[in-house]
Protein backbone atom coordinates (compact mmCIF):
# COMPACT_ATOMS: atom_id res chain seq x y z
CA UNK A 1 0.00 0.00 0.00
CA UNK A 2 1.38 3.52 -1.39
CA UNK A 3 2.05 5.85 1.91
CA UNK A 4 0.51 8.59 1.18
CA UNK A 5 1.61 12.42 0.46
CA UNK A 6 3.12 14.24 2.78
CA UNK A 7 2.40 17.56 1.78
CA UNK A 8 4.79 20.52 3.95
CA UNK A 9 3.77 22.19 6.70
CA UNK A 10 3.47 26.48 6.40
CA UNK A 11 3.34 27.75 9.39
CA UNK A 12 1.57 31.41 9.37
CA UNK A 13 4.02 32.92 11.94
CA UNK A 14 6.48 32.28 9.13
CA UNK A 15 4.53 33.21 6.73
CA UNK A 16 3.71 36.48 8.67
CA UNK A 17 7.68 37.51 9.20
CA UNK A 18 8.16 37.08 5.49
CA UNK A 19 5.27 39.56 4.64
CA UNK A 20 6.71 42.17 7.60
CA UNK A 21 9.90 41.84 6.08
CA UNK A 22 9.43 42.56 2.70
CA UNK A 23 7.26 45.31 4.12
CA UNK A 24 9.89 46.84 5.49
CA UNK A 25 12.07 46.52 2.90
CA UNK A 26 9.88 48.61 0.62
CA UNK A 27 9.62 51.23 3.10
CA UNK A 28 13.37 51.49 3.64
CA UNK A 29 15.13 53.98 1.10
CA UNK A 30 17.39 51.52 -0.74
CA UNK A 31 20.65 53.38 -1.20
CA UNK A 32 23.83 52.00 -3.52
CA UNK A 33 27.02 53.69 -2.96
CA UNK A 34 29.87 52.92 -5.18
CA UNK A 35 33.56 53.75 -4.14
CA UNK A 36 36.16 54.94 -6.24
CA UNK A 37 39.01 53.54 -3.94
CA UNK A 38 39.95 50.16 -2.82
CA UNK A 39 39.56 50.82 0.80
CA UNK A 40 39.37 54.63 2.53
CA UNK A 41 35.85 55.68 1.21
CA UNK A 42 34.07 52.30 1.91
CA UNK A 43 35.62 51.48 5.45
CA UNK A 44 34.57 55.16 5.98
CA UNK A 45 31.21 54.70 5.14
CA UNK A 46 30.86 51.46 6.92
CA UNK A 47 31.50 53.25 9.54
CA UNK A 48 28.59 56.20 9.01
CA UNK A 49 26.09 53.25 8.46
CA UNK A 50 26.75 51.05 11.69
CA UNK A 51 27.37 54.33 13.75
CA UNK A 52 23.22 55.72 12.53
CA UNK A 53 21.75 51.98 12.26
CA UNK A 54 18.85 54.46 10.50
CA UNK A 55 16.23 52.09 10.03
CA UNK A 56 14.86 53.96 6.88
CA UNK A 57 17.55 53.96 4.77
CA UNK A 58 19.05 50.11 3.32
CA UNK A 59 22.91 50.78 2.25
CA UNK A 60 24.94 48.80 0.16
CA UNK A 61 28.38 50.14 -0.62
CA UNK A 62 30.72 48.67 -3.64
CA UNK A 63 34.14 49.52 -4.51
CA UNK A 64 35.14 50.26 -8.13
CA UNK A 65 39.32 51.11 -7.76
CA UNK A 66 38.90 52.91 -11.27
CA UNK A 67 38.52 56.27 -13.00
CA UNK A 68 35.92 58.52 -11.84
CA UNK A 69 33.49 57.34 -15.46
CA UNK A 70 34.27 53.97 -14.90
CA UNK A 71 33.17 54.30 -11.16
CA UNK A 72 29.75 55.88 -12.56
CA UNK A 73 29.03 53.12 -15.02
CA UNK A 74 29.88 50.45 -12.51
CA UNK A 75 27.51 52.03 -10.59
CA UNK A 76 24.77 52.35 -13.06
CA UNK A 77 25.52 49.00 -14.46
CA UNK A 78 25.46 47.44 -10.92
CA UNK A 79 21.71 48.93 -10.22
CA UNK A 80 20.40 47.70 -13.06
CA UNK A 81 21.39 43.98 -12.33
CA UNK A 82 20.94 44.31 -8.39
CA UNK A 83 17.80 42.40 -7.21
CA UNK A 84 17.85 45.27 -4.44
CA UNK A 85 16.25 47.72 -7.07
CA UNK A 86 17.82 50.89 -5.26
CA UNK A 87 15.91 54.13 -5.02
CA UNK A 88 19.33 56.10 -4.88
CA UNK A 89 22.44 55.38 -6.64
CA UNK A 90 25.85 57.16 -5.87
CA UNK A 91 29.36 57.06 -6.95
CA UNK A 92 32.53 58.28 -4.48
CA UNK A 93 35.44 59.45 -6.01
CA UNK A 94 38.01 62.17 -6.05
CA UNK A 95 39.49 64.46 -8.74
CA UNK A 96 43.31 63.95 -8.58
CA UNK A 97 44.42 64.31 -11.37
CA UNK A 98 41.23 63.13 -13.50
CA UNK A 99 38.90 65.09 -15.93
CA UNK A 100 35.71 64.57 -14.13
CA UNK A 101 33.96 66.30 -16.46
CA UNK A 102 32.62 63.23 -18.52
CA UNK A 103 31.85 61.18 -15.06
CA UNK A 104 29.53 64.20 -14.68
CA UNK A 105 28.09 63.97 -17.72
CA UNK A 106 27.65 60.35 -17.68
CA UNK A 107 26.27 60.56 -13.98
CA UNK A 108 23.71 63.20 -15.23
CA UNK A 109 22.10 60.50 -18.00
CA UNK A 110 22.04 57.24 -15.82
CA UNK A 111 20.57 59.22 -12.99
CA UNK A 112 23.70 58.70 -10.74
CA UNK A 113 24.61 60.94 -8.24
CA UNK A 114 27.83 62.27 -7.76
CA UNK A 115 29.71 63.16 -4.01
CA UNK A 116 33.16 64.35 -5.69
CA UNK A 117 36.17 65.43 -3.67
CA UNK A 118 38.63 67.52 -5.14
CA UNK A 119 41.58 67.21 -4.86
CA UNK A 120 41.28 63.96 -2.86
CA UNK A 121 39.10 62.28 -0.55
CA UNK A 122 41.33 62.97 2.68
CA UNK A 123 40.33 66.70 2.23
CA UNK A 124 37.08 65.12 3.40
CA UNK A 125 39.03 63.91 6.41
CA UNK A 126 40.47 66.90 7.15
CA UNK A 127 37.27 68.95 7.14
CA UNK A 128 36.52 66.76 10.60
CA UNK A 129 39.52 68.70 12.31
CA UNK A 130 40.01 72.11 10.64
CA UNK A 131 37.91 74.66 8.08
CA UNK A 132 40.13 74.53 5.62
CA UNK A 133 39.14 76.67 2.36
CA UNK A 134 42.76 77.38 0.96
CA UNK A 135 43.55 75.62 -2.55
CA UNK A 136 45.11 72.43 -2.60
CA UNK A 137 48.07 71.45 -4.62
CA UNK A 138 47.64 67.44 -4.69
CA UNK A 139 46.58 64.77 -2.44
CA UNK A 140 50.23 64.87 -1.12
CA UNK A 141 49.24 68.34 0.57
CA UNK A 142 45.98 67.13 1.45
CA UNK A 143 47.52 64.18 3.15
CA UNK A 144 50.30 66.03 5.02
CA UNK A 145 47.67 68.33 6.63
CA UNK A 146 45.52 65.83 7.24
CA UNK A 147 48.68 63.86 9.32
CA UNK A 148 49.14 66.76 11.38
CA UNK A 149 45.54 66.04 13.00
CA UNK A 150 46.29 62.17 12.62
CA UNK A 151 49.88 61.30 12.89
CA UNK A 152 49.04 57.52 12.62
CA UNK A 153 46.46 58.22 9.47
CA UNK A 154 46.43 54.96 7.23
CA UNK A 155 44.49 55.39 4.18
CA UNK A 156 44.79 51.31 3.85
CA UNK A 157 43.00 50.98 7.50
CA UNK A 158 41.27 53.95 7.94
CA UNK A 159 40.54 54.07 12.08
CA UNK A 160 36.47 55.33 11.63
CA UNK A 161 36.61 56.31 15.76
CA UNK A 162 39.19 59.23 14.59
CA UNK A 163 35.97 60.82 13.12
CA UNK A 164 32.86 59.65 14.55
CA UNK A 165 32.33 62.76 16.44
CA UNK A 166 33.02 65.15 13.88
CA UNK A 167 30.87 64.04 11.07
CA UNK A 168 28.30 67.20 11.79
CA UNK A 169 30.99 69.85 11.74
CA UNK A 170 32.67 68.36 8.62
CA UNK A 171 29.32 67.99 6.57
CA UNK A 172 28.46 72.23 7.96
CA UNK A 173 31.67 73.20 6.80
CA UNK A 174 31.34 70.80 3.82
CA UNK A 175 28.25 72.18 2.90
CA UNK A 176 29.48 75.96 3.71
CA UNK A 177 31.84 75.63 1.47
CA UNK A 178 29.60 74.38 -1.71
CA UNK A 179 27.21 76.91 -1.50
CA UNK A 180 29.39 80.17 -1.31
CA UNK A 181 31.47 78.43 -4.39
CA UNK A 182 30.54 80.02 -8.20
CA UNK A 183 32.05 76.19 -9.68
CA UNK A 184 30.65 72.96 -8.53
CA UNK A 185 33.97 70.38 -7.19
CA UNK A 186 36.01 73.33 -6.70
CA UNK A 187 39.73 72.87 -5.04
CA UNK A 188 39.13 72.52 -2.43
CA UNK A 189 35.89 70.80 -1.64
CA UNK A 190 33.80 67.25 -0.97
CA UNK A 191 30.72 66.27 -1.63
CA UNK A 192 30.63 63.67 1.04
CA UNK A 193 28.01 65.93 3.28
CA UNK A 194 24.94 65.20 0.53
CA UNK A 195 25.75 60.89 0.59
CA UNK A 196 25.97 61.44 4.66
CA UNK A 197 22.90 63.69 4.69
CA UNK A 198 21.07 60.65 2.75
CA UNK A 199 21.74 57.70 5.53
CA UNK A 200 21.67 59.91 8.58
CA UNK A 201 19.05 59.70 11.58
CA UNK A 202 16.24 61.79 10.41
CA UNK A 203 16.83 61.40 6.84
CA UNK A 204 13.80 59.80 4.82
CA UNK A 205 11.58 59.17 8.09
Amino acid sequence: MTAPTTMPKFSKENSERRRIAKQARRLSLRVLIVCGAAETEKQYLEGVKGLYRNPAVAVKIKTRDKSPLEVVRYAAAFSKSDKDDFDEVWAVFDVDEFDIAEAVREAAKSNVNVAVSNPCFEFWLLLHFVNRRGHLNSYKQANALLCKHLRDYDKAQLDFANFQDKIDIACARAKDIDETREKPYANPSSGMWRVIGQISPGSHA
